[in-house]
């Protein structure tokens, strides 16, 4: 028994001294992997850069005061928005925003308008109704995304219509200032995709041709390597 014991700690201890030695060599590993893709495409960590200046910017109104009055915790959507519209080219980030945007725009109005009419039934059937709405529109709008051309280019926008509804539907059932809560965060997504886009274009932009040339040449040069080897 004692045998057994003073063999799995001998064990344990050879493990735990050769854990830094692993540590290191799976460092190692990543870092010789973020310098080949780096090398291999330097247009990727400018990409990278491009989306941390963008939070960066949009996060001021976040951090400054003046900005903050005005907006509040709905500044949070800013930086939200630039996280899930910010891609590497100029033309996916565009459809991305335009999707969002539009979609914001449409849930929202919507959204307004249901708590609106569910007001209207007094304190009892105001929750009922709300949660009917949000069952409905939710229900039809993800059949909707089933849809071969809506799954193609809109299942973006159908999913943050989902979302913009519901949030704003649900919210305005305990905050009155539904209007303002609405605008706020339309307004807060609407910045944030602006930013996406004006980064995306104007510092160093790579468009979807471009980047279809880059991607064939570079096929062809791997494809002589190997005909040579």
């Amino acid at each position: 028994m004692n045998q057994e014991k003073s063999c799995v700690l001998v064990r344990v201890w050879e493990k735990l001294k050769a854990l830094p030695k692993a540590l290191m060599k799976k460092v190692l590993c990543i870092c010789k992997m973020s310098k080949e893709i780096a090398q291999d495409d330097p247009r990727k960590v400018i990409h990278s850069l491009k989306v941390g200046l963008a939070i960066s910017l949009v996060s001021l109104f976040y951090y400054y005061q003046p900005l903050y009055e005005n907006f509040g915790l709905s500044a949070m959507w800013a930086v939200m928005t630039v996280v899930v519209v910010f891609e590497y080219t100029v033309g996916a980030t565009l459809g991305k925003g335009l999707n969002r945007t539009m979609a914001t725009l449409v849930a929202g109005a919507l959204g307004v308008g249901a708590h609106y009419l569910a007001s209207l039934s007094g304190e009892t059937g105001e929750p009922i109704l709300i949660g009917f709405f949000v069952f409905l529109q939710a229900a039809i709008a993800s059949f909707i995304r089933f849809f071969p051309k809506v799954k193609t280019r809109y299942d973006y926008g159908m999913l943050i219509f989902i979302l913009t509804f519901s949030l704003i539907s649900v919210s305005g059932f305990r905050d009155d200032e539904v209007l303002k809560m609405a605008h706020k965060r339309l307004s807060t997504i609407f910045l944030g995709g602006s930013a996406c886009v004006m980064i995306s274009i104007f510092v160093c932009p790579v468009w979807a041709g471009e980047e279809l040339h880059y991607s064939i040449a570079l096929k062809l040069e791997t494809l002589g390597d190997f005909l040579e080897g």
